[in-house]
């Protein structure tokens, strides 16, 4: 049986959730929190096998709240929902110690397929990841490989810097305003740094310069 915990603060989304899970014969939804402070509580009291926790949660965000309660409870998974698929916020979670990631526009089967696939300890990716790179970068990080640490010797070194400043979380325009340059030359360099790495945004090639830095 899975015990699922649902931290989501759109009581409309959350309630929806809750009545779509529990209709499902080996998911059992043991509570709802509405903050990031309450999911870690009700994390601690409940003991759910999983949590679903929103990327958007006041008080707490949830990749901090998923970091406490990966602290306290690493047996605990969390899949982390955001309505965004360009969400840098992947790589914080992902290094927070989530399990994985969920887009709310996923239909029903997606939810249960990556809810049921990552209990039982499967590799499982969100939509978001659908390509092969995408995947391999994904395991990479969390199993902690070395398998791309020369990948970034390609990148020049505006390209290093443009690159990291993305992994801190900035956007094209704070980067453009730190390095003064250009919104324009800043996307050009993404560009060159995508192509140059094989991967298709912004995420994967995230993912890449931390695991590989």
């Amino acid at each position: 049986m899975i015990r699922l915990l649902i931290a989501e603060d759109q009581r409309l989304f959350r309630q929806s959730l809750r009545c779509l899970l529990e209709r499902e014969p080996d998911i059992e939804v043991v509570g709802e929190a509405t903050d990031g402070r309450e999911a870690f509580n009700l994390a601690i009291e409940l003991k759910p096998t999983m949590v679903l926790m929103d990327v958007d949660m006041p008080k707490l965000d949830g990749v901090t709240a998923t970091r406490l309660i990966q602290g306290c409870s690493p047996e605990v998974k969390v899949l982390m929902l955001s309505v965004h698929d360009d969400d840098t916020r992947i790589v914080a979670a992902v290094q927070a110690g989530a399990s994985g990631y969920i887009l709310k526009d996923a239909d029903h089967d997606e939810f249960l397929r990556i809810i049921r696939g990552t209990s039982q300890g499967e590799e499982v990716v969100s939509p978001f990841l659908p390509d092969r790179a995408a995947r391999t970068v994904y395991r990479a990080l969390s199993q902690g490989s070395d398998q791309h640490m020369g990948g970034l010797a390609v990148l020049t070194d505006r390209e290093r810097e443009i690159l990291a400043c993305a992994s801190g979380g900035r956007g094209n325009k704070e980067i453009a305003d730190q390095l003064c340059v250009s919104s324009d030359t800043v996307k050009t360099h993404l560009h060159h740094i995508y192509r140059k790495l094989h991967v298709t945004g912004r995420v994967e090639a995230i993912l890449l310069y931390l695991n590989g830095r």
